[in-house]
């Protein structure tokens, strides 16, 4: 880096991003290809601790995000910066920002990393756990019509309390808030399934982002009824489609390529600890896909 820009990089601002930035943050995970909405920046901001640099003239150039779960774990996202002032040291400055936050406040840094990320988070510390994979379908392939799982049921908000209990189960992680806001979102659509008593074993949240609706998290007690509340998702989703499903979760990979999905890109489950709790190191049984490597 040249002098110059280093001079420019200390020179911006920090701050602490506000709903006034969600169209900014926007900007910057549009440019970099993402998926991200203003719902998923709002949420952000509101629930967890944005942070971000400025120039001299109040451009976001870089941002970095924190999302505290129940289970004492804070997930780290929205990591971006402006192509124009990359390679100057912005996202470690505002990744360290965010570690010490969450660190005083005893809450363990926790992400989903990209391969290349992968590299850059080992050597801060952060230990492997569970991998996963984006499945995309680019739109429905017409098929003959098939008989749905007459378990499956739409899930409204009186269901929420039940789908944020199997999510914990699964997660190891307390996410009500985030479920929330996911399943109350302008077309967001959610699935349960019940056993026979009944009494819900599983659910799927299908939310709109900015490039594909996004199916997950997906939970469910087996992989048929895994594949039941997919399906159900799958045929109220005409158009571009995210699965990002656990790689243990090998016959569901096959469903979806069956079925005209195409792997577009593996993550990483990370998290800053000296040893990862079980539900971090193995992707839980029940888990067949998870909400996004934004939100985990």
């Amino acid at each position: 880096m040249a002098p110059s820009e280093a001079a420019e990089a200390e020179a911006l601002q920090a701050v602490h991003l506000a709903a006034a930035d969600v169209f900014a943050g926007v900007g910057l995970s549009s440019a970099a290809g993402w998926n991200q909405t203003t719902d998923d920046w709002a949420l952000f901001i509101a629930q967890g601790e944005a942070v971000g640099l400025r120039t001299a003239r109040s451009e976001l150039v870089a941002t970095a995000a924190t999302l505290p779960y129940g289970g004492g774990h804070a997930w780290v996202s929205m990591v971006l910066v402006d192509p124009a002032w990359q390679h100057r040291g912005l996202a470690t400055r505002l990744l360290g920002q965010c570690i010490g936050s969450l660190r005083a406040r005893k809450l363990v840094p926790t992400l989903d990393a990209t391969p290349a990320g992968e590299a850059v988070y080992r050597k801060l510390g952060f230990v492997r756990g569970f991998g996963f994979s984006r499945w995309e379908r680019e739109a429905a392939v017409p098929t003959p019509r098939e008989a749905g799982d007459p378990r499956v049921r739409d899930a409204t908000q009186d269901d929420l309390p039940d789908c944020v209990d199997l999510d914990t189960q699964a997660c190891g992680l307390g996410r009500a808030a985030l479920l929330a806001s996911l399943a109350g979102r302008q077309g967001s659509r959610a699935w349960r399934i019940d056993d026979a008593r009944p009494r819900a074993t599983g659910f799927v949240i299908a939310r709109e982002g900015r490039r594909a609706t996004q199916v997950g998290p997906l939970v469910a007690a087996s992989h048929a009824q895994a594949i039941a509340l997919l399906r159900a998702a799958l045929a109220a989703t005409p158009g571009p489609v995210f699965v990002d499903v656990p790689d243990a979760r090998e016959a569901m990979s096959g469903w979806l390529i069956a079925h005209g999905f195409r792997l577009q890109r593996s993550f990483v489950r990370m998290a800053l600890c000296a040893q990862l709790p079980p539900h971090l190191a193995e992707a839980p049984s029940s888990l067949f896909a998870v909400a996004g490597p934004e939100f985990g």
